[in-house]
């Protein structure tokens, strides 16, 4: 099982120069808003057409521009996943679930009913999708798409529509059940919780271009590109000069950075908001890396509190910096009149 993307398309405004492969694995698409997720799925669905490329799926070609190739969405064998899960409203959940089904009564009824149980909707066969909740329209919406056992799933954002007290049950609920399907699972997000959760791999679609490719979790320790950075969550993100191989000067917050690497080119630096470590007690002729904070705001969580502040020596109008700390370490301060922050060496990423 596997699949090959290498498609570009032009809007007025917009292109979209997306590619990547996969074998076998839970693969998420990250990005903001605009990026050109959703139409990356809608090209590999056939719903979009891309003007150059190809898209290949378990060896099947579904569309070639050169060899003009391209498959209709319902010779893809593909199953999609709408966000707003595009139910029929005028069917019941059982024939929801079988619309997309051309066999025989009994067999479609043997399908379905298989379905219906594996996906708890028992008690709701009869049931449209305006008298069932958000929760139970996915369930019938996925158990629709694996029915007719496609090649692939595409999930297109698929939690959005759902209240947040009930999204962490509907995900381990999705979660578990997409263990039944033994396929390629595509999901679109601009949520890092998800995609990280879910997703073993992981393609970083910037401005229409798909800019890394990688595992899940290598990308988020490591994002290499600014713009990565950001969607995986680093909120400290500076660009630096050279001081010398070892040392850096972080422009936008106007102090000095020791690297625990050597430096050869002027770049970006990203340190993650939960990194810093705070000093009770600083000696500054025997610590490197320290930060003088000037708070400039707190914003209290339910867990714990965001640390907006700026660095108190900096000759120049620094930028502000975030820094994530837990309530009891916050509130357990001794010191509690001045910050100390200290940069851990290994926490400093190097971005382009």
């Amino acid at each position: 099982m596997s699949l090959k993307v290498d498609i570009r398309k032009k809007f007025k405004g917009f292109s979209l120069d997306v590619s990547f492969e996969t074998d076998k694995e839970y693969i998420g698409l990250l990005g903001a808003s605009g990026s050109g997720k959703s139409m990356t799925l809608k090209c590999i669905a056939g719903v979009e057409t891309p003007d150059k490329g190809s898209i290949v799926l378990n060896g099947r070609v579904l569309f070639d521009s050169e060899k003009k190739i391209n498959l209709r969405p319902q010779e893809r064998n593909i199953g999609f996943l709408f966000q707003n899960y595009a139910l029929f409203p005028n069917m019941t959940v059982e024939e929801n679930i079988g619309a997309g089904l051309k066999l025989p009564k009994k067999e479609k009824k043997i399908i379905v009913d298989d379905m219906i149980k594996t996906f708890h909707l028992q008690g709701l066969e009869k049931k449209y999708p305006g008298q069932i909740s958000g929760g139970q329209q996915q369930r019938a919406a996925l158990a629709r798409c694996i029915a007719y056992n496609p090649d692939m799933i595409l999930l297109d954002e698929p939690f959005s529509a759902l209240d947040t007290h009930l999204k962490v049950q509907v995900q381990a609920e999705i979660f578990e059940l997409l263990k039944l399907y033994d396929g390629e699972v595509l999901m679109v997000t601009h949520s890092m919780e998800e995609v990280y959760k879910f997703c073993r791999k992981l393609v970083i679609i910037d401005e229409g271009k798909s800019v890394l490719f990688g595992d899940t979790k290598e990308i988020f320790t490591e994002p290499k590109l600014v713009s990565a950075a950001r969607l995986t969550g680093c909120k400290n993100i500076s660009g630096f000069s050279l001081i010398s191989s070892d040392r850096i000067y972080a422009q936008d917050w106007g102090f000095e950075i020791k690297m625990n690497k050597s430096v050869s080119d002027a770049g970006f630096i990203g340190i993650n908001s939960h990194c810093f470590e705070i000093l009770e007690d600083f000696n500054s002729n025997n610590e490197e890396n320290i930060i003088d904070c000037k708070v400039v705001e707190i914003i209290e969580m339910i867990q714990g509190y965001t640390i907006i502040f700026q660095n108190k020596n900096s000759n120049i109008s620094s930028s502000d910096m975030y820094f994530d700390v837990k309530k009891e370490m916050w509130d357990n301060r001794r010191n509690k009149n001045n910050l100390f922050l200290k940069i851990p060496e290994s926490s400093v990423l190097l971005l382009k």
